[in-house]
């Protein structure tokens, strides 16, 4: 009898840790969908496992709208004193995992074909081949990704600021972006002299992904002032290489970064216009959530890819 007694005890906590960990998923998501596809559940059976656990206690833990999820003041005072207890647990088993020879894991970055080809693949080419255990997956995207929606470690974007809860690493030099254009085309079509003439000037287009609209060509005057340009054109592209091969070809004028106009502008197959228009800015910056713990390969990858001026 007593030891049908322990397993059964032993069952119920085994449950009850389990129900527990998806509360704290839930509430810190603030979402079913997202909760479940990082526990690797359904929905419903997330679902039926939070009111299952809520009916054993009998206490409402979480607040449902069509919208959002959040913890009741039962739910804020049960996980004030869970979530203590898991990061301490998953702090001792990620130092275990780190106690390795190896280390081991996969890392999901996310960010533009730009700095996956001139950054982030560069610095990681040579890393792969050293940490065989390592797995990168560069995911492009020119949006501003949910990291935990996305279920990815990291992103990458210009300059450091962050939202709050994130941490910001500069990984690349400072960038510029520069007008350009065929010889051919500024032959026929002229030089534009100040950012407002590109309203005269077919140019090639960036839509971003975001929320579908065209990019706004950005300058800058002598006196730092901000001077944003809507510009117009036939051809449209969501990426940058194909928006510099169409200036390539004689099609107008593209505002692109001058380290990837670089080696065209060095053969003579594109020249620049509107220079003092166009000034240096912060370049990439790696960002991730502050409270992750970095794994065994996560700090690899941030190691490699951490910029040393």
């Amino acid at each position: 009898m007593f030891l049908d007694n322990q397993l059964k005890a032993s069952l119920m906590l085994r449950e009850n840790i389990n129900d527990l960990i998806a509360l704290a998923a839930v509430a810190e998501e603030r979402s079913f969908t997202r909760a479940a596809a990082r526990l690797n559940v359904s929905q419903s059976a997330l679902s039926h496992t939070i009111k299952g656990l809520e009916k054993r206690l009998g206490l409402r833990l979480l607040t449902r709208t069509t919208r959002s999820v959040a913890p009741t003041l039962e739910g804020e005072d049960l996980l004030a004193t869970l979530n203590p207890c898991f990061e301490k647990i998953e702090a001792r088993l990620q130092a275990l995992n780190d106690a390795q020879d190896q280390p081991t894991g996969t890392v999901r970055i996310v960010a533009v074909e730009y700095a996956i080809e001139s950054v982030l693949w560069p610095k990681l080419s040579p890393v792969l081949k050293e940490h065989p255990s390592v797995n990168v997956e560069l995911v492009m995207d020119y949006g501003y990704t949910d990291l935990a929606e996305s279920q990815c470690d990291a992103g990458v974007r210009y300059g450091e600021q962050v939202s709050d809860g994130m941490i910001s690493m500069r990984i690349g030099p400072d960038e510029r972006m520069i007008c350009v254009g065929s010889p051919e085309y500024f032959d026929d079509a002229g030089t534009p002299a100040i950012p407002q003439d590109l309203t005269d000037h077919r140019c090639i287009n960036l839509r971003l992904s975001t929320h579908g609209a065209l990019y706004a060509w950005e300058f800058e005057d002598k006196d730092g002032h901000e001077i944003r340009v809507k510009v117009r054109g036939q051809a449209y592209f969501n990426t940058v290489n194909p928006v510099m091969q169409a200036a390539k070809d004689g099609h107008g004028l593209a505002l692109i970064p001058e380290r990837l106009a670089q080696p065209l502008l060095d053969s003579g197959e594109l020249r620049t216009c509107l220079a003092d228009y166009c000034p240096s800015f912060p370049g990439f910056h790696l960002y991730y959530p502050s409270r992750q713990r970095p794994s065994s390969a996560f700090q690899v990858v941030l190691d490699a890819l951490r910029e040393r001026a």
